[in-house]
């Protein structure tokens, strides 16, 4: 949905990679790309972008099943969806290296990205997320108290039949649970619930949980030679820091919210990326 975007900013459907992305995009400078988590869209930036792009040309999709992106049968690997990105870019004439933000979901796909393509990432900001081979399989461990919402989602077929009719319900108990009380207003809560409304729409979403085990795999052949070199923030909010291990550069920071920094408090996000990247 794009009727409430921020000034300056467009909407672009682009063609990547066997799928086609809806890409926003605005401001000038060295490239940014942002990347959203679940059940979000590239909306999950639209209060920090304003701000970002006065020093990046910002870069914003959403992910392959998500939002107006293409929803194929395929392709959810988080290696396959940085190929996405990187298509993008491609298409839309953008130089790197890059500055890469992920959050939830889309901090799995930059840390995928970054490890499988480093020469392409400049600077790397993970959002309070959990990585796959990192950490993520010890979290997700039901029988050691782990969360039970990742083996739920990766189950094939169910969740999209129990959530279906129920997708209001759903984001607004998650967002509410996950965030300071008021930082999302009903128009959010219904962009975000549209978006995932019906079963070919859940589908598309819980693609991203049903690849974790084999990213986790992935991610730990891709760094058992050498750690990432580019500099890392990480930024912990209740999901937790990945382990140092992870890279060579690491920097952690615990932000003042919820789970979802770039909305609860977009100043203060703002604030570190450019701190970060200056």
């Amino acid at each position: 949905m794009t009727t409430d975007l921020p000034a300056g900013f467009t909407v672009h459907r682009v063609p990547t990679h066997g799928t086609n992305l809806a890409v926003t995009v605005g401001g000038a400078g060295p490239v940014l790309v942002l990347l959203h988590g679940w059940p979000q869209t590239s909306r999950a930036w639209w209060r920090v972008m304003p701000a970002l792009a006065r020093r990046f040309t910002v870069v914003a999709p959403d992910l392959r099943g998500t939002g107006d992106s293409d929803r194929p049968e395929d392709g959810y690997a988080k290696v396959d969806q940085a190929e996405d990105v990187r298509g993008v870019l491609d298409a839309l004439g953008l130089d790197g290296p890059v500055t890469v933000v992920g959050h939830d979901i889309g901090a799995m796909v930059a840390f995928a990205w970054a490890a499988s393509r480093p020469d392409d990432v400049s600077a790397l900001v993970l959002l309070d997320a959990l990585l796959p081979g990192f950490g993520l399989e010890e979290a997700m461990d039901v029988a050691r108290g782990g969360m039970w919402h990742f083996g739920f989602f990766m189950a094939p077929g169910v969740p999209e039949m129990l959530f279906d009719g129920h997708e209001r319900e759903f984001v607004t108990a998650t967002f509410t649970a996950m965030s300071a009380p008021g930082t999302f207003d009903e128009d959010d809560l219904a962009a975000y619930a549209a978006s995932y409304t019906g079963r070919d729409r859940l589908r598309g979403g819980f693609a991203h949980y049903r690849a974790v085990l084999d990213d986790g795999r992935e991610n730990r052949r891709l760094l058992a030679a050498r750690p990432l070199r580019m500099p890392v923030l990480a930024v912990g909010a209740g999901a937790g820091l990945p382990p140092a291990e992870i890279a060579e550069h690491l920097t952690t920071r615990t932000a003042p919210t919820g789970h979802f920094v770039a909305e609860e408090d977009p100043d203060w996000l703002v604030r570190a990326v450019t701190e970060f990247t200056s």
